[in-house]
């Protein structure tokens, strides 16, 4: 996935389409000069839908077309004939899109299914003929219902990751290094932080032709639940993650402490990120020695870790089986 063409927050303007009127006809044929009223019901309005869809990753579609606007209904007419309905627009977008008022932010839905639909802004009700309303104290109504009008509405989509794994890392973690050396992913790296900018995703091989989905984060600073370093759009990515693999560089400071930080700020974002299984990753070993090493063991959260080098492939495969077991047991529970 290129970095410039992913896109992860879009505000769309949608319209819906107006309902057709309902007709006033009256029944007029040979030998039948008087018939009763025979108006159709107007046809509803275009709703504009959203759809589920596997094979997109991006909500870079919707990126140029800001206003969404479906067709009108068509107006009833004689014989009870009902006006057509109005064309539906069925906008697809990748799993894992929530959907949000723009003008209070609320959460309507989420898309987390293939093939899953949602409408998003439903088409105006199609006014009924006048047949609907003839009595027996009124037999020849001379009215009927217009139809509804469309709504008109603001939305923000915005994407959340679906991926097994989540990478969470400060800058120059080494999380790219990592995804490029698992999976088919080609991001984009080098030795200066928030070289990622935009999410990555890979899809790691594993054991007896069995797989599973790494995303790439862009690295979380201190203050990132804020909004620092734009960190409401990092931060949410993980969000949909099944576990998060924590990765602190060997070199660091206090490798307990970054890794404090980095829990510290997805629990001030959503507690509820806490209740995923977590893995601390000590990245960058090849930096070390085993005196070092060993000094950093004893200062460890209890929390499964590992020592690894993305660039020597030190226990790359030992990590491949903690992220299975941890995926795994999070699935049964």
């Amino acid at each position: 996935m290129e970095n410039q063409n992913f896109v992860d927050y879009v505000k769309i303007n949608c319209r819906s389409g107006n309902g057709g009127a309902g007709s006033k006809h009256f029944r007029r044929e040979k030998f039948i000069p008087k018939g009763g009223p025979d108006g159709g019901d107007g046809g509803r309005g275009g709703h504009i839908i959203l759809k589920g869809n596997k094979q997109l990753w991006t909500l870079l579609h919707l990126k140029f077309k800001k206003h969404i606007k479906a067709g009108h209904g068509g107006d009833g007419g004689g014989a009870l004939k009902s006006g057509a309905e109005g064309q539906d627009i069925v906008i697809e977008v990748p799993l894992g899109t929530v959907v949000k008022d723009a003008e209070n932010y609320e959460i309507k839905f989420e898309i987390t299914t293939h093939n899953e639909t949602y409408v998003l802004t439903p088409g105006g009700r199609g006014g009924l003929g006048n047949n609907h309303f003839k009595s027996s104290t009124n037999q020849t109504p001379r009215y009927s219902q217009p139809g509804e009008t469309g709504v008109e509405e603001w939305n923000i989509l915005e994407l959340k990751l679906l991926a097994d794994v989540g990478l969470v890392g400060l800058p120059n973690a080494g999380k790219s290094t990592l995804l490029a050396a698992l999976s088919n992913a080609k991001p984009k790296i080098a030795d200066y932080a928030f070289t990622t900018l935009k999410p990555n995703l890979g899809i790691v091989g594993y054991r007896d032709n069995r797989s599973f989905v790494m995303a790439d984060i862009p690295g979380i600073i201190e203050g990132a639940h804020e909004g620092k370093g734009l960190g409401y759009r990092f931060l949410r990515h993980i969000e949909r993650n099944s576990s998060l693999l924590f990765m602190v560089p060997a070199d660091a400071d206090d490798v307990k402490k970054e890794y404090e930080v980095l829990l510290n700020e997805c629990e001030k974002f959503n507690p509820e990120l806490l209740d995923k299984n977590r893995i601390l990753a000590i990245t960058k070993t090849d930096l070390i020695d085993d005196e070092i090493k060993n000094w950093i063991i004893p200062t460890l959260p209890n929390i499964p870790h590992i020592f690894i080098s993305s660039v020597t492939n030190y226990n790359l495969v030992q990590l491949k089986d903690l992220i299975w077991t941890s995926i795994v047991s999070h699935d049964d529970i």
